[in-house]
């Protein structure tokens, strides 16, 4: 009977899993994740969530190198103030930065002033409504 309910109590956690790929984020407040839309060829990281008009609460765009790269990031014709956190080589968050929409040239960058292999954008505040800090390990799960 104990290893039917296990397996009954595996099954139901599975399957409320999010599906697809996630950022998963452990916080001094424990493991989180975020649904992510995986950004990893030239073109993609280019258009990254440029003219979405909403994203979900939970959810957001993962922007992956296969090397460390060190470029700014800008929000032309991206529509929702968004949070991005940038990602070591290592997996450690190495810096947060919140991000106005832009939708009319010259737009600011956001340059994080260090070499990171991936970045994650977010609503804004939704890192710190999750308790994502700097230092924090961040991985993605495909």
């Amino acid at each position: 009977m104990r290893l039917w309910s296990a397996s009954l109590i595996a099954i139901a956690t599975l399957s409320c899993a999010p599906a697809g790929p996630a950022m998963v984020f452990d916080t001094s407040a424990g493991v989180t994740r975020v649904r992510v839309e995986v950004a990893d060829t030239p073109a993609a990281r280019e258009r990254g969530l440029m003219g979405r008009a909403r994203l979900d609460a939970d959810a957001g765009m993962a922007f992956v190198w296969d090397e460390d790269t060190s470029g700014p990031f800008w929000m032309k014709d991206t529509l929702i103030p968004l949070s991005v956190a940038f990602v070591d080589g290592g997996g450690r968050v190495v810096r947060i930065l919140d991000m106005e929409p832009c939708r009319a040239d010259p737009c600011p960058s956001y340059d994080p002033r260090t070499t990171y292999r991936a970045a994650v954008e977010v609503n804004r505040g939704t890192f710190e409504r999750l308790g994502v800090r700097v230092g924090d390990r961040a991985r993605l799960v495909r």
